[in-house]
């Protein structure tokens, strides 16, 4: 990893006796797009905030950019963040709505006009800076918070479900418009994200917190392919979670499993009865309940079939996968 701009040490934070982060170890490449990513409660909203100086820890220190950060205030990091709600002025318009940072802090007129100019072309805004925000499309709004995060040009942008308010086509293809504008910045990104796909299609890397930790950090293809716990594997994508003994399991995701009508030629097998099956378009989702053992859920390729999946419920089927296919676990 190249030089951290963020270097997280022992953080804490308790509400009342609930520990809402617990301990946290992290750091942050200067340019990379880091998610944290994590189910309602598990801490990845209050440690974003711990960063921000919106929170005070209860114990350790926020590094950014070589600077112990964890007494200072937020408007004296160089931070910003961009919130949920996009926190949008009504009664100001585009212009005014990006410029306001900048003029709280003095900036002269002129600059402020050139700035404001630049980052509403860099966020596709151009001709839009006179509209009020209730003029504009959810998209639209999104854009135009993220433009005021951009324009006080800070080391790192914090960003807390930038992307919840928006409908799902829309968030798909601003997805990659937020990608593209943190590589040709070359800023630090740093999105708080329940969404794994929101995560996995974005981040250079990212943490999956559970209870106030950190259960495993790595870019998206590493804790896909190779969870560290049972609940990773779970918790990123799908898996059958087999135990193969005392305190030991494989993670196995559907899609690295054979579904045949005959016996396959693999190293491992199972017979059992299809169960459940959802069409996924170019796949399908089978639910095959296993002789004697678990349900499990496999993923087929609905390759040149003019009516989707191949096999129906109540189907017998075998399934079969190599030795390698899946993940050993040892919690």
């Amino acid at each position: 990893m190249s030089e951290p701009i963020v270097r997280i040490e022992g953080l804490t934070k308790r509400f009342g006796e609930v520990p809402a982060v617990a301990g946290v170890d992290l750091e942050i490449a200067r340019g990379e797009l880091f998610a944290l990513l994590g189910g309602s409660g598990c801490g990845k909203t209050t440690l974003l905030r711990m960063i921000a100086g919106f929170e005070t820890p209860d114990t350790g220190r926020v590094i950014i950019d070589g600077q112990d950060m964890t007494g200072v205030p937020p408007h004296k990091r160089p931070v910003n963040m961009m919130f949920q709600s996009y926190a949008l002025f009504p009664h100001l318009d585009v212009a005014g709505n990006i410029a306001y940072g900048l003029k709280r802090e003095g900036v002269a007129r002129a600059e402020i006009a050139q700035r404001v100019a630049e980052v509403l072309s860099l966020v596709k805004l151009d001709g839009l800076g006179s509209r009020r925000p209730a003029q504009l499309s959810g998209g639209q709004r999104q854009r135009v918070a993220l433009a005021r995060a951009l324009v006080k040009r800070p080391k790192l942008l914090l960003l807390d479900e930038p992307l919840a308010a928006l409908d799902r086509k829309l968030r798909e293809g601003t997805r990659f418009e937020m990608v593209r504008l943190q590589e040709r910045l070359g800023l630090t990104f740093v999105i708080v994200t329940h969404d794994q796909e929101e995560a996995m299609s974005m981040a250079t890397r990212l943490a999956v917190m559970n209870a106030g930790r950190i259960a495993q950090t790595g870019p998206p293809h590493e804790l896909y392919e190779r969870p560290a716990s049972r609940f990773v594997a779970d918790f990123i994508g799908i898996a059958n979670i087999l135990q193969t003994g005392a305190r030991r399991w494989l993670a196995l995701r559907p899609e690295k499993i054979v579904l045949t009508s005959a016996r396959p030629a693999t190293a491992h097998v199972a017979t059992g009865q299809v169960i459940d099956i959802a069409y996924e378009g170019d796949r399908s989702l089978y639910r095959v309940a296993i002789e004697n053992g678990p349900v499990m859920l496999v993923a087929a390729m609905n390759v040149a079939r003019a009516h989707g999946s191949a096999h129906r419920r109540g189907d017998t089927v075998w399934l079969g996968w190599s030795d390698d296919a899946g993940q050993v676990l040892d919690e």
